[in-house]
């Protein structure tokens, strides 16, 4: 059965519902059940635009043993998992930043980790899955820079465990 005709027929109650991360059942206020799809904007999927020499917010990549691999500059408001793809910096993200997985795990300083918001839940979530979790653990999809987190160090840790799908490149 082809996966189009299996949402064919579950659309046609023919099925049972199957319940899934992205889709939600919901009532609709007259007795029915409608389904909304979850999408994620397509500007978190895209591209960066890199800022002029000098003006932009510094982020440096270091590898599991402490050496730095590249200092880079961002624009506010652009994720670490992005600006890592940007420049050619070995962070995976297979699930292209939907909070799907834990492969762009990155280990901050206490003191920039202290800077940002309280991950959600979805994120402690994955993060339980990490290679190497630490007290300052994040996944670089949900770092978003501001100013004050200029000279941010982000570490990438020594392993990534994929649970999406092993070898997969991410285009984020």
């Amino acid at each position: 059965m082809t996966p189009s005709f299996t949402l064919l027929r579950r659309s046609l109650g023919r099925l049972p519902q199957r319940t899934s991360p992205f889709i939600s059942a919901k009532g609709n206020g007259r007795g029915r059940r409608t389904r909304s799809l979850h999408t994620s904007a397509v500007s978190q999927h895209s591209g960066i635009n890199r800022p002029a020499p000098g003006t932009g917010i510094k982020v440096h990549f270091k590898d599991s043993k402490g050496n730095l691999l590249k200092t880079v500059e961002a624009n506010e408001g652009d994720d670490v998992l992005a600006i890592a793809h940007e420049y050619d910096i070995d962070l995976e993200g297979a699930c292209e930043g939907s909070v799907a997985c834990s492969t762009c795990h990155v280990i901050l300083p206490p003191e920039y980790y202290d800077l940002l918001p309280e991950p959600e839940d979805d994120e402690n979530d994955m993060l339980d899955m990490a290679f190497g979790l630490t007290d300052t653990s994040r996944l670089g999809c949900q770092v978003k820079l501001t100013r004050e987190l200029d000279g941010l160090t982000a570490t990438l840790p020594s392993a990534t465990r994929n649970m999406f799908v092993d070898g997969k490149k991410a285009s984020h």
